[in-house]
């Protein structure tokens, strides 16, 4: 998905970090939402920006497992093999209110279902 090779690209660029697409990478990016947060810019300001971690979640995910995007009214989903269905962006938007982790959200999508 072009959302998360812009964000790869934007963080390699910007912040000097490196995303490999790995699960582990995913602490890094849980890590980067929160510091985000602690700063605390209105929501409007860092919506592309979690977009974006959301769907390199998303990729690390379809990497993982070989599920698929789905888009429903405008919506990003993730379709395991095992059939579960998974909001990436939303879990990114969950971290950003301190309620969620794409770590987390990653090891249940890559867990036998």
């Amino acid at each position: 998905m072009r959302w998360a090779a812009d964000a790869v690209a934007t963080l390699r660029e910007g912040a000097r970090v490196r995303l490999d697409y790995s699960a582990q990478s995913l602490w890094r990016v849980d890590r980067m939402i929160e510091e985000i947060r602690r700063e605390g810019p209105p929501y409007e300001a860092v919506e592309g920006a979690l977009r974006g971690f959301g769907a390199y979640a998303g990729e690390v995910i379809v990497r993982q497992t070989g599920a698929e995007w789905w888009a429903t009214g405008g919506e990003h989903w993730l379709r395991t093999p095992d059939g579960r269905m998974w909001d990436p962006i939303d879990e990114a938007r969950r971290c950003y209110g301190g309620h969620g982790s794409l770590r987390l959200l990653c090891r249940d999508a890559t867990a036998p279902g």
